[in-house]
């Protein structure tokens, strides 16, 4: 994978969505066919010996590349989404952000003990949403979690608020 082709294409945009912050915009990853391709056939490697049964994408960005990754490992894909999104029976989890409260669920049937799972998202930040994603996937009593983003904001030690069993890896890394 060439880290340095994925980097430049991620655009910067300051003060977005409040003054102050550099958001990391990952969509130009996926405008590029060939820097899509990059990226999807990069994260293909990374997993492709692991055992993956199921990618389990965050909502919103996590359901971009999380199909994409199940299709490729012969996996299924398992969506995790805000409050009243899901038709069927949920679990859910309610979690602390920088702003207030937020809430994610998933449905009651998603996932199995025999399941191998991996957690995707594009940015890790502080962690919370997905600490979160990760105790609703630990419900299901899955054989084994792996945790991926696309980008990690090193500077704000999001990694910290895992278990250290589980496994997390991010693409590109920014200090900030």
């Amino acid at each position: 994978m060439n880290i340095d082709k994925l980097l430049q294409s991620v655009r910067n945009v300051p003060d977005f969505p409040v003054p102050g912050i550099q958001f990391k915009d990952v969509t130009t990853l996926f405008k590029n066919p060939e820097i899509l391709k990059e990226l999807s056939d990069g994260l293909y490697d990374m997993y492709k010996d692991k055992g993956i049964t199921k990618v389990v994408g965050i909502e919103s960005r996590g359901f971009i590349m999380g199909p994409l990754l199940a299709e490729h490992l012969h996996a299924g894909f398992i969506p995790v989404r805000k409050p009243g999104k899901l038709p069927a029976e949920t679990y859910e989890v309610s979690y602390d952000k920088e702003y207030g409260k937020d809430t994610i669920q998933i449905h009651c049937d998603a996932l199995d003990e025999t399941d191998v799972v991996l957690l995707h998202d594009d940015l890790l930040a502080t962690g919370g949403t997905m600490v979160a994603a990760v105790e609703l996937i630990k419900k299901f009593r899955p054989k084994k979690i792996y945790v991926n983003f696309l980008i990690e904001l090193e500077e704000l030690k999001g990694r910290a608020a895992f278990d250290p069993e589980i496994e997390v890896t991010a693409i590109l890394k920014y200090a900030i």
